[in-house]
């Protein structure tokens, strides 16, 4: 993309840096940086860039930095930004500052292997941790000498990240660190890989197989074999002591470990990944989320445990194979093992029906387990092989089995975890709010989990008003294609309305352009332009290239508008209002469709798109209408679709918007926002922070020169909406009213 001279120059005007040499790669640098990075991307670049320059090493670093992070950014989001400048200013305030340039250097390919922000999180600790504990001090108390081998690590950095893993690099360097922080020569040596027991630890670190090195198979593998494209994440097992992660899925990605080992059996690590992603893909086929709120812990660790084994039974259907990788991968509880006078068998019990289930062969004589196993496969073979059907089995298992000592402290563990099986966190949802909702996220519907193939996320700010300063990047805001539905339903809606259309048709006659203007030298035209045909026709003779453009065509002239149409698609719209038959999201499609259709005959350009928000970490912005389509049959299908859910972050999806707004080059721009409640999120408290991050995104986009003005369907918006909006909103206290009103106010805003 081409940034215009004015934008790079304001960009300039960001970056706090007067090398000469600067001048001559900024605008390279900011081509791709715009390329890759949200606005608010491009300012926490700047920012990061201006601290790099601020340090005093020169101009090196600060060239490295604004070449490198829009590749590292891209891949890891746009938050790295901020944490690798605040690494950088720790750095230049230890006596290690000359390892600024070499960690810059290293970060792309860090940003390859590792995958994904925490990952870089980890590295960058495992760096300053190396850093500060081979530094020296005269006096025993500040360091004041620097690492002997910072350089020479960070040197080695891209071979030890493409040879380790992320654990595995944490025990080479705590390694060397141990036994040669009083060695600085020594030292040097193992962290340049010159000597020998270096080389021989790099070896005994050096095993399993790295997901960095399969992604793109792995990746392959799911969509081939699952016609599933999700993203995969990775994440190390080396730094959660107390609670080992295991994998699992939410709606940003299929998190998986960064490193399987081959297993003592011969199971190779690359088919240990192939074992966790088809159990996880069999559940997102075929799972559905279940309440949690009316069954007891035990009952749940059933439901889940039968769960893992119907999916599986489903996969296994479909590719036999799978069996003999998933019980190689099984653990095998031997019957009698546990002791239920001393402990509390009740996971020994799950693990042994879950194995007999997988395993025909399994030669258990629990008859409580043959009982159980008989009435799954019955289950699986009379068909019903939904999520609900396994509920009651798992609940009389638990009810036959249970015994007082299952709620005893001391657990039975051995042979009990299934390390191929994900966390089971999509598989509940809860209706009362408990910690079981700040520990796992909740099953998404299907329409927010849709977006397969959605851009990468878009980070912004967001106002805190108590502090009167922005959180940078603190919004990650995921855009897609709403999903189409049933034109035809849109169409009856216009048949319906068609005594209100008619009198809308007469007060948009009056507003139409009358003035026509001629547009010249065009290819194709609605006639022909005689004086440059003729023109074209004397350089033709004379033996000259002729222009081609001779035709002409007209369009109507004085007025210049671009409308934004921004639907608040939150929950709430599903209530039906006092007085009403249909519900208030049910209006709102019948007065957005007969909206469409006006702008549409007025020839504006206009855009429509919905939002909702599920926490500061995914708010939802799905285009309905985009400048360039026309008012057809493709938009009436996301129309007629629309659907409600989740909560109402209004700021950042102003904010996004408004950047699609802020391009359009007409003379006037409108944002017209139709809501029927006030901000909130399930992850804010203060009830004032979102009024007060939306009465900021407001005046941001008066800067910009965006008019916004709200329709509100809440009887009681007099309360907030004038903080956020001023005078420029409108309270429709009858929703019912709501498909003739939102027309009319559009109209008698840009008469």
């Amino acid at each position: 993309m081409s940034i215009e001279a004015s934008a790079l120059q304001a960009y300039r005007e960001q970056l706090t840096c007067n090398f000469q040499q600067l001048d001559l790669v900024f605008p390279d640098c900011m081509e791709e940086a715009a390329a890759s990075l949200s606005e608010a991307g491009i300012k926490s670049y700047l920012e990061g860039a201006s601290l790099v320059c601020m340090i005093g090493r020169g101009f090196e670093p600060v060239l490295v930095y604004l070449e490198e992070m829009p590749q590292v950014a891209a891949r890891l989001g746009e938050p790295v930004l901020g944490l690798v400048s605040q690494s950088v200013w720790k750095l230049s305030r230890t006596p290690n500052g000359a390892s600024i340039l070499p960690f810059l250097q290293s970060l792309p390919e860090a940003a390859r292997r590792l995958g994904s922000e925490a990952q870089l999180v980890r590295y960058i600790d495992i760096l300053l941790e190396m850093l500060e504990r081979t530094s020296g001090s005269i006096h025993g108390r500040q360091a004041t000498i620097p690492s002997p081998a910072a350089k020479e690590y960070l040197e080695r950095m891209p071979y030890l990240l493409n040879q380790l893993s992320l654990e595995g690099m944490r025990r080479w360097t705590e390694y060397g660190i141990r036994n040669y922080s009083n060695h600085p020569e020594r030292q040097k040596d193992f962290f340049s890989l010159q000597s020998a027991d270096s080389r021989a630890m790099l070896q005994r670190e050096r095993h399993g197989t790295l997901f960095a090195d399969h992604e793109r198979q792995l990746d392959l593998y799911l969509r081939a074999l699952w016609r599933d494209q999700d993203h995969l994440v990775p994440y190390s097992t080396a730094f959660d002591e107390l609670r080992k992660p295991i994998p699992y899925y939410d709606s940003l990605g299929i998190r998986l470990p960064d490193v399987f080992d081959d297993t003592a059996d011969g199971v190779r690590g690359i088919d240990r990944y192939r074992a966790v992603l088809a159990h996880i893909a069999a559940h997102r086929r075929w799972s559905h989320f279940i309440f949690a709120d009316n069954f007891s812990p035990f009952q749940r660790i059933a439901i889940e445990l039968l769960e893992d084994s119907r999916v599986e039974y489903l996969a296994i259907q479909q590719y036999p194979g799978l069996r003999r990788l998933w019980l190689a991968l099984h653990p095998v509880p031997v019957e009698g093992e546990c002791d239920p006078g001393k402990e509390s068998c009740i996971r020994h019990r799950l693990a042994m029906l879950s194995y007999a289930i997988l395993n025909p062969r399994h030669g258990y004589r629990n008859a409580d387990i043959l009982q159980a196993v008989e009435q799954f496969h019955e289950l699986m073979q009379a068909g019903d092989t939904t999520t609900q059907a396994i509920v009651p089995l798992a609940i009389s298992y638990i009810a036959r089995t249970r015994i007082q000592n299952d709620q005893a402290p001391n657990v039975y563990f051995k042979n009990t975890v299934v390390e191929y099986r994900d966390d089971n966190r999509h598989l509940w949802k809860f209706i009362e709010e408990g910690d079981e909702e700040e520990q796992f996220e909740v099953q998404r519907k299907k329409i927010e989990q849709e977006p397969l193939h959605a851009l990468p996320p878009r980070h912004y700010p967001e106002w805190d008003y108590q502090t009167q300063t922005y959180r940078p990047d603190w919004v990650s805001l995921y855009e897609s294609l709403h999903p189409p539905g049933d034109p035809k339903l849109i169409d009856a809606l216009l048949t319906k309305h068609s005594a209100l259309a008619k009198q809308l048709e007469r007060m948009l006659d009056l507003l139409k352009p009358q003035r026509y203007v001629r547009v010249r030298y065009q290819e194709e035209g609605s006639e022909l332009d005689l004086d440059v045909a003729i023109r074209s026709l004397v350089d033709f003779k004379g033996g000259a290239t002729p222009d081609t453009r001779i035709n002409m065509s007209h369009r109507h002239d004085g007025r210049d508008i671009a409308v934004m149409l921004l639907l608040d698609l939150s929950q709430s719209l599903h209530q039906v209002p006092a007085g009403c038959e249909q519900s208030i999201l049910e209006l709102s499609r019948e007065a957005v469709a007969l909206l469409a259709w006006a702008i549409d005959r007025l020839g504006d350009s206009f855009a429509i798109a919905g939002f909702s928000s599920n926490t500061r970490h995914e708010v939802r912005y799905q285009h309905i209408k985009g400048y360039s389509e026309g008012w057809n049959d493709e938009v009436k299908a996301r129309l007629a679709a629309m659907e409600a859910g989740y909560s109402t972050r209004m700021g950042a999806a102003m904010r996004h918007a408004g950047h699609y707004l802020g391009k359009r080059t007409a003379e006037k721009k409108l944002l017209l926002i139709l809501t029927d409640g006030e901000p909130s999120d399930i992850d804010v408290a203060d009830e004032r922070l979102l009024i007060e991050d939306a009465r900021k995104a407001v005046q941001e986009l008066d800067r910009e020169n965006i008019y916004t003005y709200c329709i509100n369907l809440d009887p009681q918006a007099d309360d907030y909406v004038s903080d956020i909006f001023g005078k420029q909103y409108s309270v429709i206290d009858r929703v019912e009213k709501l498909p003739s009103k939102l027309p009319e106010l559009f109209l008698s805003l840009t008469r």
